[in-house]
C-alpha cells in the first residue's frame, strides 16, 4: 500500500508501516525526527498523489478539550483547524483515519468512530485518543496491560512538552500497521 502519515514529524507510524513492506511516507511542516521517507510541506498540497491510506494527526492546539477554557478567544484559529480536518476527511484517498484527543471535533463535526487508550496496546498509561475512520475497521486492542498512569497529562510544562505529547505510542502504531494494511 501507498501510505501517507500526515502531520507526523516523529516517524513512528510511518516506520511501522514501512517495516511491514509498505511505501510509507510521513509529512509535516517540520523535518522528521528519524531518517525515512518524509515530505516537509503542507499535506494539503500532496493529497492527490495516489495514496491508498492516510493516517492524519492534525495539530490539536485549537481542537482538544484541555484547551476549552481558551476556545472563546480562538474562534478564528479553531475554525481554521476544523476546516483543515474536513479537508483531510474529504480528500480523494480511499482509506482515512483522523486521530485527535477528545475535543471540539466531536460536537462541531461528528462523534469519533472509536476512542482508544495506550494501555490497550502495551503502554500502561491513559491518553484518550479519538479515531474517525473511513473504510477502516476500528482497532482491536493487541496487548491490554495493567497500569493507568496519566504521564502525558502530568508532563512538566516545558517548550518540548507539545512534541512529547504528540508522538504516537509504538504499540498503537504497530496495531495500525498490522490491522489497517
Amino acid at each position: 500500500m501507498k501510505v501517507l502519515v500526515a502531520c507526523e514529524f516523529s516517524g513512528v507510524v510511518r516506520d511501522a508501516f514501512a517495516a511491514k513492506g509498505h511505501d510509507a511516507w510521513s509529512c509535516d511542516l517540520l523535518p522528521s525526527d528519524r531518517p525515512g521517507n518524509h515530505l516537509q510541506c503542507d499535506v494539503l498540497t500532496i493529497l492527490n498523489r495516489g495514496w491508498d491510506l492516510i493516517i492524519a494527526h492534525p495539530p490539536c492546539t485549537h481542537l482538544c478539550a484541555s484547551g476549552a477554557r481558551w476556545w472563546a478567544h480562538k474562534v478564528k484559529e479553531q475554525g481554521a483547524a476544523i476546516e483543515f480536518v474536513l479537508n483531510l476527511w474529504w480528500c480523494p484517498i480511499p482509506k482515512i483515519a483522523i486521530e485527535n484527543p477528545i475535543g471540539i471535533l466531536s460536537t462541531a463535526w461528528q462523534k469519533p468512530d472509536q476512542i482508544i487508550q495506550p494501555w490497550q496496546f502495551g503502554h500502561g498509561e491513559k491518553k484518550s485518543t479519538c479515531l474517525w475512520l473511513k473504510n477502516l475497521e476500528p482497532l482491536v486492542p493487541t496487548n491490554v496491560v495493567a497500569g493507568r498512569s496519566n504521564r502525558i497529562h502530568m508532563m512538566a510544562d516545558t517548550k518540548a512538552r507539545w512534541r512529547k505529547r504528540s508522538i504516537t505510542y509504538e504499540g498503537i502504531a504497530q496495531a495500525m500497521a498490522e490491522q489497517w494494511a
